[in-house]
């Protein structure tokens, strides 16, 4: 499988491992970002293992340095595991 961009969330030499471990990031209800993204919106990520979803969970629940000292983050993150 080609990969056009070498950025992308994809790791090539991972693409085709089983993913089990996964996080979903949604909004909290009344989140001002429904309007432009919309009540349903969520965005699912895949892990091959679940020290690397959780490594990944870590650092997504880390408030990074490019935010404003005024801005809070109001993501909601949720460890998902499939059978």
């Amino acid at each position: 499988m080609d990969f056009h961009h070498p950025h992308n969330l994809v790791d090539p030499t991972a693409a085709t491992a089983d993913r089990r471990w996964g996080i979903r990031v949604t909004l909290p209800p009344g989140d001002t970002m429904q309007k432009v993204l919309g009540d349903d919106w969520e965005r699912l990520l895949w892990y091959p293992s679940k020290a690397a979803r959780d490594q990944a969970f870590d650092r997504m629940a880390i408030r990074h340095g490019y935010y404003r000292a005024s801005d809070t983050p109001t993501q909601v993150l949720e460890k998902l595991e499939r059978g």
